[in-house]
């Protein structure tokens, strides 16, 4: 079992930059491939960023590739989300995700076992 605690929501500024946090607990996340999702209101949760540390495989979804950025502290057993030039079309709940070894399907919710509370980030201008 792996219990993820993000931390970092809050709200954002228009072209300004805020970082998430995803801490693991219960296992070693350097086994798992970890992603990062959002939800906003009235929409489907959808893909942001993914990333396996056993191939060094990163994803990103088209709209925030350039401008967010998924890395990771194995040691310390977290995932992190760097955003950068927020746009109002970001406000979102922002979810982190773990699944254990392959990054087959990463981009489908249903592939992850384990899930974040999905801090709120709105975002304005």
């Amino acid at each position: 079992q792996v219990q993820l605690v993000e931390a970092g929501g809050g709200l954002g500024q228009v072209g300004g930059s805020l970082r998430l946090s995803c801490a693991g607990s219960g296992r070693t996340l350097s086994s798992y491939t970890m992603a990062w999702f959002r939800q906003a209101p009235g929409k489907e949760r959808e893909f942001i960023a993914a990333s396996n540390s056993r191939r060094g495989s990163i994803y990103y979804t088209d709209t925030v590739k350039g401008r967010f950025t998924i890395f990771r502290d194995n040691d310390k057993h977290t995932v992190y989300l760097q955003m950068t030039g927020l746009k109002p079309e970001d406000t979102a709940a922002y979810y982190c995700a773990a699944k254990y070894a392959s990054d087959a399907q990463a981009q489908h919710t249903f592939a992850y076992s384990f899930w974040g509370q999905g801090p709120q980030v709105p975002v304005s201008s």
